[in-house]
């Protein structure tokens, strides 16, 4: 009996390791496949983004075709298309940076915010006409939130308080418009209005990187 039962154990184990390594193999297959999955989807996006991007820089060209009020010269389309270029490349690294929806939403609302205050500032300005050296405090509030990025090595925790500080400095610089050239267009009132309609985005950016510090179980 003794002798019958050592080949019935080996049986038994020799299965056991089988089914063991099946399983791992297979669980290792699924993450593979899972894993591919998720670059395949990060690849059509980015194609996606990069694409809206060039239809976006098109634009303008077909305007002048249908209308004499769009004059673009050359030298436009090549500033437009390095600014999309520009926030299209910092979303790039944000989407390196981290995987979580909530850093990546409070990036991409941090670049667009920043993107539409420079063209609306080269196009119209804000404080007075674009020509106004006063809105060149606004390269100073851009320069606030790029230094406060580059310190917080763009971890989230440092991304809201790099947020934080831009909106606090569109606020600073909505008082000093409204003291100084607050009886030119677009007012006191417009000034204030302007410029919190561009804190509120970063506010929201703040709060955004803020939940994905804690989702990281990092303190902020």
């Amino acid at each position: 009996m003794t002798g019958m039962t050592a080949p019935v154990m080996t049986t038994r184990a020799g299965r056991l390791t089988g089914v063991t390594i099946l399983s791992y193999t297979g669980a290792m297959t699924i993450a593979g496949n899972s894993g591919r999955g998720i670059a395949r989807r990060e690849r059509h996006w980015r194609i996606l983004r990069w694409a809206a991007a060039a239809v976006l820089l098109s634009v303008p060209w077909f305007m002048m075709q249908v209308s004499d009020e769009w004059d673009w010269r050359p030298e436009s389309f090549v500033l437009f298309g390095g600014m999309l270029a520009g926030a299209l490349g910092a979303y790039e690294l944000a989407v390196r940076m981290s995987g979580s929806w909530a850093y990546r939403a409070g990036a991409a609302l941090a670049i667009a915010t920043g993107f539409v205050l420079v063209w609306m500032n080269l196009a119209v300005g804000i404080i007075g006409p674009e020509d106004n050296p006063a809105n060149l405090m606004y390269g100073g509030v851009l320069l606030v939130g790029a230094a406060g990025a580059v310190l917080a090595r763009l971890e989230p925790r440092g991304m809201a308080l790099a947020s934080l500080a831009t909106a606090l400095s569109l606020m600073v610089v909505a008082a000093i418009a409204a003291t100084f050239w607050g009886n030119g267009p677009p007012g006191r009132i417009g000034v204030l209005v302007l410029n919190g309609a561009f804190a509120t985005p970063y506010l929201a950016a703040a709060w955004l990187f803020r939940k994905a510090a804690r989702s990281q179980g990092v303190g902020a």
